[in-house]
């Protein structure tokens, strides 16, 4: 087993380290989630933790830890006697992004429950993870079913697993830590409400800071055993501070003034529901037991919100995350109580702030202060957000106009980017046709979870019984293999797989046209309305989202295939116009991009999303050249949609044409509305049809 690196060692990332110390404290809080960058040790600080969890009594020989003072009347393993308990580590147990159903929840053996009758149970990852800290690495990409069991257990407190009428249940209560890369894409507002704390990690812009992480990782890699070691008395003296924090809490007081602070704020801010403000109580008590108090101070409460609020505010992917630290202040200030015990000097008795951040990094390497969280210009994570004046009385450098005309705009002046009107809902677009693409919303599909539409033998492992056709397949041969009870005598051969339809999810590349032709600021602000629109459907959906754009002479794809809608939302904010209109560039670059994603992900059906006038300019016959592109796609059958972005009195018609040429359908703006168009779906559906009745 390798030897984790250890958590004192971890240089900076305050808030990160707090977060994880006040669940050590107190596990009611409800675990964290980490956002950052790439390469920000987030995993490395999660998986630290695990040396400064205090040990836990389990009933021994039980395979669901539990509590011999408090054992679980309904766990499979019981009933249980009473008698002393064995000592363990707490775990921290990883669920990986591509783990099956049956490796979370557990499995039982089908083929043994119906012929004896018995439950034979194997547990999963819920079961190792009670009573200690369940971690998801990339929690944003975890597929959909298993975040819906992770609801449901962090909810209820249990796991249940249902086989056709055979349940089985235990205990699952686990402090839920994820990390991920918002870049990669936005987790679910049902799952980040279950997160208790939230911190954002960035890489610090500060060489000595920088060194010292490649300096102390370097000597870890080198000789891991031994570097831990020079650790150990300051692991010691954190777990030590952990354990008397947690032997305080009981005792620490959270008066009328702090609650009415927590619900003032949480009332300011417009967060859903009541979790919130459970939450920060909880918080703002472990930050009192963790500075060694025994009353919840104003500070606490402050800092409680900070890390309780910022991913409960989100209402779509593209909310910026944060609190107005201003506006949060205000609202303390209002509902400040009168019997609010002051702290043992300004700062309170643990330094700056009084809410007990951690203390200084001083390990044998020498003392490496990572520095005050609120230390002016620099947030906790190293990053200078504070802007000041210019040095040696300079005046400050202003940015550089951007250039009225690119190489690429033939001719034609660029015009700066537009702000969007208001997102709407749009109706939904689906492809055509039966997928086997990743669980989702949008198109049909076979998939694991869905409505039973038929039977068929296993390919691997036994995952959703059909058990009328089980039952069938055995029923022929029960004489011949000698039944005499009331059993039926099933084997192997005759277990049946449940064939089941839902949603996928798919890859919705947009073509956005930028020329000149769309320039108009009107037009083009409903049109980037309408692509954000489309962009908040996809995320619902679960679609995995690119963006190409084009004009002047050339298209560009502003982003790869990404599930992070956000990111697009935020390349089409700043998304320039002017020039020609190279429409077959804009379609031969589409081209090109699908056939590399159908090499990457081939059970993932693409719907290409065209959004313009339909006019195509510059070079020798460039309508006729669009048109030979637009077949390419219609002849890989790829589903299309055209935008049709044209607008006043007389129009060409130029997008129904490039619509026809694709093989798809071509709505306008209005139509793309929920509440202008009725059929939209029984459209594209039709076209799909008679493309395939055309093939036929």
């Amino acid at each position: 087993m390798s030897t984790p690196f250890p958590f004192t060692a971890v240089v900076g990332m305050d808030d990160l380290r707090l977060a994880l110390v006040l669940n050590a404290v107190s596990p009611a809080v409800g675990g964290v989630l980490v956002r950052g960058e790439k390469g920000t040790a987030k995993s490395t600080a999660v998986r630290a933790l695990s040396a400064l969890l205090p040990e836990l009594s389990v009933v021994p020989g039980c395979r669901f830890s539990c509590d011999p003072g408090a054992p679980d009347p309904g766990c499979p393993d019981g009933p249980h006697e009473p008698g002393p308990g064995a000592a363990r580590a707490a775990r921290v147990v990883e669920l990986p992004v591509g783990a099956s159903e049956d490796r979370l929840v557990g499995a039982l053996d089908i083929e043994r429950a119906l012929s004896e009758g018995v439950k034979a149970f194997e547990p999963g990852l819920l079961a190792d993870a009670h009573r200690g800290v369940l971690y998801v690495d990339e929690v944003n990409l975890l597929h959909d079913h298993l975040i819906d069991v992770l609801l449901d257990a962090a909810a209820m407190g249990a796991s249940y697993v249902e086989r056709e009428g055979v349940s089985v249940r235990h205990a699952a209560r686990f402090l839920l830590v994820g990390t991920m890369n918002p870049e990669e894409g936005e987790l679910r507002p049902q799952l980040l409400d279950r997160f208790g704390l939230t911190v954002e990690v960035v890489a610090s812009r500060e060489p000595e800071t920088r060194v010292e992480v490649v300096r102390r990782r370097l000597a870890y890699d080198d000789d891991p055993a031994g570097f831990t070691g020079r650790w150990a008395g300051e692991e010691t003296a954190l777990r030590e501070r952990i354990a008397t924090a947690r032997a305080l809490l009981p005792e620490v007081r959270l008066g009328d003034a702090a609650l009415l602070q927590i619900a003032a704020t949480c009332a300011a801010f417009e967060v859903d529901g009541m979790r919130a403000d459970i939450v920060m109580a909880r918080t703002a008590t472990a930050l009192a037991a963790w500075a060694g108090r025994t009353d919840v101070l104003a500070e606490d409460v402050r800092q409680a919100a900070l890390l309780a609020l910022p991913h409960r505010r989100r209402r779509n992917p593209f909310d910026a995350p944060g609190l107005d630290e201003e506006k949060l202040d205000d609202t303390l200030e209002e509902y400040k109580g009168d019997d609010d015990p002051d702290p043992e000097g300004p700062d309170g008795p643990d330094g700056p702030g009084g809410g007990g951040g951690l203390p200084p990094q001083r390990g044998p390497e020498g003392p490496q202060e990572s520095g005050p969280p609120d230390t002016p210009g620099e947030s906790s994570s190293g990053r200078d957000d504070t802007p000041g004046p210019a040095e040696d009385g300079q005046p400050e450098q202003q940015p550089e106009p951007q250039p009225q005309q690119r190489a690429g705009g033939a001719g034609a002046g660029e015009q700066s980017a537009v702000a969007a009107t208001e997102p709407f809902r749009t109706k939904t677009l689906s492809v055509p046709g039966l997928g086997e693409g990743a669980t989702g919303r949008r198109s049909r599909a076979r998939t694991e979870h869905g409505r039973t539409t038929g039977s068929r033998r296993p390919q691997g492992a036994l995952t959703k019984l059909h058990l009328s056709a089980t039952v069938q397949a055995a029923a022929p041969h029960q004489r011949a293999r000698g039944r005499t009870g009331a059993g039926l005598v099933v084997r192997k051969d005759d277990l049946r797989q449940a064939t089941r339809e839902g949603r996928e999810g798919n890859l919705v590349l947009f073509v956005v046209d930028a020329s000149g032709s769309m320039a108009a600021r009107q037009r083009m602000s409903a049109v980037k309305g309408a692509v954000l629109s489309l962009l908040l459907d996809a995320y619902q959906r679960r679609d995995k989202v690119g963006l190409i754009t084009f004009r002047g002479k050339e298209a560009e794809v502003a982003l790869p295939p990404t599930s992070s809608v956000d990111a697009a939302a935020a390349r089409l904010e700043s998304l320039p116009t002017g020039g020609r209109t190279p429409l077959a560039a804009g379609l031969l670059r589409a081209h090109d991009v699908l056939r590399v994603e159908r090499m990457r992900d081939p059970a993932r059906r693409p719907l290409l999303l065209v959004v313009t006038d339909g006019r195509a300019t510059g070079g020798p016959d460039p309508v006729a050249l669009a048109a030979r592109a637009a077949r390419l796609h219609a002849a890989r059958g790829t589903a299309s949609v055209v935008v049709d972005c044209e607008t006043g009195p007389v129009r060409l018609g130029l997008a129904g044409a490039l619509a026809r040429d694709l093989d798809g359908t071509a709505i306008t703006l209005d139509e793309l509305r929920a509440d202008r168009l009725a059929g939209l779906v029984r459209d594209v559906q039709q076209a799909g049809d008679e493309r395939r009745g055309r093939a036929a």
